[in-house]
């Protein structure tokens, strides 16, 4: 009576294969991305704006435009953006912030900061990059306004129907 072949490896066995043994996944560890001063660079995007940061190892400033955090963002909803990065890597007050920002409003243009400084900090540090990419800001919010059509007053509005 023949004998059952309950796994692959009995199968290849019976059929006079040479099975090679599973490998072990090759697991790729990030390098840090740093420049000669020893800074990270990254691009944040949100609606039409795009903001160009840089960080390094500091005392927590935040300089937007060539201004301080809170001049150039007097909301506190705003800063409270901005801020948000570091509290949930746990890194507040441990680096300086560096942005340039074009395009939109100030809502738009605070987003773009904190994309362009998260995507920073997981350069620096890799390590940081789970608890970034579970918060979901390491993805670029891509909701943009939607461009008017011919024929319509607005993206969508008709004009009003007259039947007469």
């Amino acid at each position: 009576m023949a004998e059952e072949i309950n796994t692959l490896e009995e199968l290849g066995q019976a059929a006079g294969l040479e099975v090679a043994a599973p490998e072990a996944e090759v697991v790729v560890a990030r390098e840090p991305v740093r420049d000669d001063l020893g800074r990270s660079y990254a691009t944040g995007k949100r609606k039409d704006a795009v903001a160009r940061v840089w960080i390094k190892p500091g005392s927590g400033k935040v300089t937007v435009n060539g201004k301080p955090q809170n001049d150039y963002f007097a909301r506190p909803v705003l800063q409270m953006i901005l801020a948000q990065p570091f509290s949930i890597s746990g890194t507040e007050g441990q680096f300086d912030v560096v942005a340039t920002v074009k395009g939109g409003g100030l809502s738009g243009q605070a987003g773009a900061v904190k994309h362009g400084i998260s995507k920073a900090l997981q350069l620096y540090d890799p390590s940081l990059r789970g608890a970034l990419k579970a918060a979901g800001f390491l993805t670029r919010d891509s909701r943009v306004v939607e461009r008017k059509k011919y024929g319509k007053a607005k993206a969508r509005k008709s004009f009003q129907f007259s039947k007469r």
